[in-house]
């Protein structure tokens, strides 16, 4: 049987804030034995298992890391979450309801990894097009607007063609993108990468604002030192399998490292010795 450590995550409803007070607290997403697999024809027909029994919650008004390297699986779960793919066994939900049903991602915003926007439109055109698609009324979108391109301090630039942004400010249009529908959840896949540090310190700054909204964020990303610095807590995969689950603070306090150390140690990494 496997054994997964678990930090700081089964947690008495009575102790207060700033302690371990999660569970007085919903979960937003709870994933149950998740098994992810997929055919893979190099393998003669054979079967890659990408996710392998996971159970996870993430709780309401949390800032989450979702970590672990390439191929771990956490594509394939934020997959399901989303409904891009069906699981192969076990069950996810999002605010109680089956990720299997639309309903699920009503308050849900998604930043992809990869992000394409049709460049020959302006950050202002591209999100009235967005709030157009999520049904917000005409008398409300113009303020939404503003709302989102503030927050990610795009106002200056909403009459420029996207075409001429940065990396950094096309990131942030895609987290404006995400937040059009006002959602309680955010998904974010690699929301800082390829970012110079300004640009990832933006990003930071919004996450945190966004947190400090009551919003729950669930987030991937190699860049273990901000993830220290931003997320309550944490889970690493490693080749399919959860391998760590808790707070930061505790993780880092029981394993005397930091978190880009710990993760170096779940995976195998062994440095090269003179």
């Amino acid at each position: 049987m496997k054994t997964v450590e678990r930090s700081g995550n089964r947690l008495d409803p009575s102790t207060g804030p700033g302690e371990n007070s999660q569970s007085a607290r919903p979960s937003i997403i709870a994933i149950q034995n998740l098994r992810v697999e997929y055919p893979v024809r190099d393998l003669g027909s054979r079967i890659k298992v990408a996710v392998h029994d996971l159970t996870l919650s993430v709780y309401a008004g949390e800032v989450f890391g979702f970590l672990g390297p390439n191929g771990a699986g956490k594509t394939s779960t934020m997959n399901v979450l989303l409904g891009f793919v069906h699981a192969t066994r076990g069950s996810g939900s999002i605010f109680g309801v089956n990720v299997e049903e639309a309903i699920a991602r009503q308050r849900l915003g998604y930043l992809p990894e990869l992000t394409y926007y049709y460049k020959f439109l302006t950050a202002e055109e591209l999100l009235r097009f967005y709030a157009g698609i999520f049904g917000i009324p005409r008398a409300q979108r113009a303020r939404r607007i503003d709302e989102v391109l503030k927050l990610v301090e795009l106002e200056p630039a909403r009459k420029r063609l996207i075409k001429t942004y940065s990396k950094g400010m096309q990131q942030r249009v895609g987290l404006a993108q995400a937040l059009i529908n006002n959602p309680d959840l955010l998904i974010l896949d690699e929301p800082t990468s390829g970012l110079d540090p300004l640009g990832r310190m933006k990003v930071r700054a919004i996450i945190q604002r966004l947190k400090n909204e009551g919003k729950t964020v669930f987030f991937s990303s190699h860049e273990l030192g901000e993830v220290e610095t931003v997320c309550d807590r944490v889970a690493i995969l490693h080749q399919g399998e959860l391998k760590v689950e808790g707070r930061v603070d505790e993780l880092v306090r029981q394993h005397q490292c930091n978190l880009e150390q710990l993760f170096l140690k779940i995976v195998g990494y062994q440095p090269d010795t003179v």
